[in-house]
């Protein structure tokens, strides 16, 4: 039958509906289609020929082509021919790909290949998907002849397009690519199964395998090595496989643990040699590849590197013999997070060498100091600091850990994340504020700093989070930052960060200046975390086009914020919390930190607003003290009343950038009122006496006395009578200090606010008026101020506003309060306390509202 269709396939299909006219051609998949139904699946390479697959590309890369449709209709049913039958995808997969080395997703700008790999129903699908995989990688005479021209033009026009958009293989040729294709494609197979975890562990040991065997090793005997131990045979190409393609494979291994990692879910140690653990599985195989004498690894390693990988492999042995002994345990937890990071360091060895042997050296040694056993590994003195000045663990492993995110992969970050996860209950106030100085650092050292000024009272206020907002125009453009850095050589790049380090103080919420947060680093882990960033400085590239040390140090700070969420989704209730909050705000009212990069500001934003604003937890226990707070919400009271100012320096700036200073003014608005908000929800969870409080609604009185008698001010009334709803007792304090304001105010529309905010403590305290005890909390407070009361209400009635608007407002605030007076009964001593004026003013400006209170 096979010979017969491929006879007919080649004169009938091939030689001459395809050659022919479109609606020959159109005959042709409809022929196809028709062959469908009862076509074995072993003879859809008949099928999907070499010509049939170009002349599908060629129609599917031009959309307006006419027999657009018919290629895609063709699509479609071969699709729902293969649905539900793992073994035509394989075959319709592979053909699809091999005879577009490759491309055929690329060529065709969709994700035809890409969703029938995501849809593989059983575990012999998989390994037979993965097998044939393998073959094609290896065999390199069933390379596809060389694609029409019009085929190659329309895929270079598509690059810009493709889907596998990898830099570095822009100058593989085409069997390359197609061995890229297959090295990328293991790792996803198993991605999406919905398999039981010992079938999808077979399949990622099977991929895994190859991945290990064509990355990391090669034979000095032949193409094939037989290991009797595992009972396998393990080939090699015949040519030599490209670095790139080799450094691929050692990439998507680490994917392939990574996604094996995430998918175990809460970690089970099961008994046995494996116990589906894919990196148990990996550093046996690695060990038993490594003692084949044939056998080297693809790099031969340095000294340094070659220690630290045998260190890696001996601690990672003991930590899994741990594991096992730990059962079903944090302990179990944090060994097994710091196996897969283990693991990943180990290939990141053989990734970049000579870059991270001093990170697995301490890695090492944190795991030998975390768990104790004298067994994990026999370390010189050298590597063992030991003594008073030697650092604590956890200071040790969060320097490690960010010493190793700069230049990680995204895997190997997945790790890193992991063994926080689990370690960041543990970690010391001086280990988080190395991560916050981190997120604080800047390439720019503010262009002027003088701490010194009083004079100005707009520096004064620039100063509010304890940093000094940059006078330099907004409008400034963001490609300058970029250009100055690229001309910055490597030495001014070192003075910048000491600059900076100079330049840039801390809020830390407990009045500690930036001396403070150095007091708890040694001068040596000083000089290795401003090295590790120097580091970053110094490493630009400098073609065209290339990172600038700008862009290095935003994506460094967006990982060390990757690490804060997790601490701040673990911890959300510790004290420490408010050490985070301080410098995250800080760092993002500076725009000397976020300048040049919108996606590190929305970071910051949101793990501000949504882990620690939003969260259900929050630092309430007696380590947080009020003297902490009080200077806290001044300065967001400050910041709250900040007016927007309009830059001096751009004589006619953009709308685009005014709109954006207008948009930032608005966000650092939001933030302070937000923070204030979640501060007095903490001061409120304290239950502090009354007499503790009163510094609290002097900070207010101070904030509103600016409000009332300075244009300056912008607070937003309505976020004072949110503030009032939300926290009565505040209301209730200021009290009497508002109803003096609303009659002296600088300005009507001032008065007018204050009668809103002495109405909204009126309302809140009349809702609280339900339980008996605020019940007679209010109505003291009432009584106490009622002179003060009267006097208000005889004097907004004798100087009634020429403006009819509020004049309503006067009348309005005037009823209100009259109702609220006969709520508590107090209706009658308001009047008796009431001048005759008062009296006669009532009746004549106010009518029936006032007379309906006498009777």
């Amino acid at each position: 039958m096979e010979r017969n269709l491929r006879c007919f396939s080649e004169v009938t299909v091939e030689g001459s509906l395809l050659t022919s006219s479109h609606d020959r051609k159109k005959l042709a998949f409809d022929v196809l289609q028709l062959l469908l139904p009862k076509l074995p699946a072993s003879c859809v390479s008949v099928v999907l020929s070499y010509k049939i697959v170009q002349c599908l590309m060629d129609i599917l890369s031009t959309k307006d082509s006419w027999l657009y449709k018919v290629a895609q209709h063709f699509l479609k049913e071969l699709s729902e021919w293969l649905a539900n039958d793992d073994d035509r995808r394989v075959e319709v997969i592979v053909a699809l790909q091999k005879h577009s080395n490759g491309k055929f997703d690329c060529i065709t700008r969709s994700k035809t290949v890409k969703d029938l790999m995501s849809d593989f129903k059983t575990k012999k699908g998989c390994l037979d998907f993965i097998k044939n995989l393998v073959t094609m990688f290896l065999d390199e005479g069933q390379s596809s002849e060389e694609p029409s021209d019009q085929s190659q033009t329309t895929d270079d026009n598509s690059e810009i397009g493709s889907i596998e958009d990898k830099d570095a293989l822009v100058t593989l040729g085409t069997s390359e690519f197609l061995k890229s294709w297959i090295i990328e494609s293991l790792p996803s197979v198993s991605k999406h199964l919905k398999l039981d975890k010992d079938a999808q562990f077979h399949v990622q040991k099977e991929a895994l395998k190859f991945l290990a065997v064509q990355g990391l090793f090669s034979s000095s005997l032949g193409t094939e090595v037989t290991s009797f131990e595992l009972g396998e045979m393990f080939k090699w190409p015949k040519s030599a496989i490209p670095n790139a393609l080799r450094q691929m494979c050692i990439e998507q291994l680490q994917q392939l643990l990574a996604n094996a990692q995430k998918g175990e879910g809460p970690h089970a140690v099961v008994s046995g040699v494996e116990a589906n653990d894919l990196g148990l599985y990996f550093m046996r195989f690695l060990g038993i590849l490594r003692n084949i004498p044939s056998v080297s690894l693809s790099r031969a390693l340095e000294a340094d590197d070659e220690k630290a990988f045998k260190k890696i492999q001996a601690t990672e042995s003991q930590l899994s013999k741990e594991e096992r002994n730990s059962g079903l345990s944090t302990d179990a937890n944090k060994l097994h997070a710091l196996r897969y990071l283990l693991i990943q360091l180990l290939l990141q060895i053989m990734l970049r060498p000579g870059e991270f042997f001093e990170a697995a050296s301490e890695l090492v040694i944190c795991c030998k100091k975390t768990f104790g056993s004298s067994d994990i590994l026999e370390s010189s003195g050298e590597d063992e600091p030991d003594g008073d000045d030697a650092p604590a663990l956890m200071d040790v492993l969060v320097d490690t850990m960010l010493s190793m995110l700069p230049q990680s992969t995204a895997p190997m970050r997945s790790a890193i994340e992991q063994v926080f996860k689990y370690f960041c209950d543990e970690i010391t106030d001086d280990g988080l504020l190395r991560m916050l100085r981190v997120i604080k650092k800047d390439l720019k050292p503010a262009r002027h700093h003088n701490m010194d000024s009083e004079d100005d009272e707009d520096d004064a206020e620039d100063d509010l989070l304890g940093l000094e907002e940059a006078k330099e125009s907004d409008e400034e453009e963001t490609g300058e930052t970029a250009d100055s850095d690229e001309q910055t050589d490597d030495s001014e790049a070192v003075i910048r960060v000491d600059a900076v380090t100079a330049q840039l103080p801390v809020a830390d919420g407990d009045g500690s200046d930036d001396d403070s947060d150095d007091e708890g680093m040694n001068d040596d882990e000083m000089f290795r975390m401003d090295s590790k960033l120097a580091e970053i400085f110094r490493e630009k590239k400098n073609q065209a086009g290339g990172e600038t040390a700008h862009s290095q140090l935003v994506l460094f700070k967006l990982r060390v914020l990757s690490l804060l969420e997790i601490y701040l989704h673990q911890n959300p209730g510790k004290p420490q919390v408010l050490k985070v909050f301080s410098n995250l705000a800080q760092t993002f009212a500076n725009p000397q930190t976020t300048e040049g990069s919108e996606q590190l500001s929305q970071r910051i934003w949101g793990i501000i607003q949504k882990k620690i604003f939003k969260a259900k937890e929050y630092p309430r226990d007696e380590s947080v003290e009020l003297p902490v707070l009080e200077p806290l919400l001044e300065k967001y009271l400050k910041l709250a009343a900040k007016p927007f100012k309009r830059k001096k320096s751009a004589a006619n700036p953009s709308k685009k950038k005014q709109s954006a200073s207008w948009n930032r003014h608005k966000m650092l608005n939001s933030l302070a009122q937000s923070s204030i908000f979640w501060i007095l929800k903490i001061i409120d969870s304290r239950n502090f006496p009354q007499t503790e409080l009163q510094k609290v609604c002097d900070i207010f009185q101070n904030a509103l006395v600016t409000y009332f008698d300075s244009k300056k001010s912008q607070m937003k009334c309505e976020f004072l009578k949110e503030t009032f709803k939300r926290r009565p007792w505040i209301g209730r304090h200021l009290f009497g200090f508002l109803l003096e304001k609303c009659g002296s105010a600088k300005s009507q529309f001032r008065q007018v606010e204050a009668l809103d905010l002495v109405t909204e403590i009126l309302k809140s305290q009349l809702s609280s008026a339900a339980d008996i005890s605020s019940a007679d909390v209010s109505k003291k407070m009432l009584k106490t101020h009622l002179p003060k009361l009267c006097h208000l209400i005889k004097h907004l009635v004798s100087n009634m506003p020429e403006k009819q608007t509020r004049r309503a407002d006067v009348r309005k605030f005037c009823g209100k309060v009259f109702q609220i007076l006969k709520t508590f009964e107090l209706d009658a001593s308001f009047l008796k306390s009431l001048e005759p004026e008062g009296h006669t003013a009532c009746e004549s400006q106010l009518g029936e509202v006032f007379l309906a209170l006498k009777k």
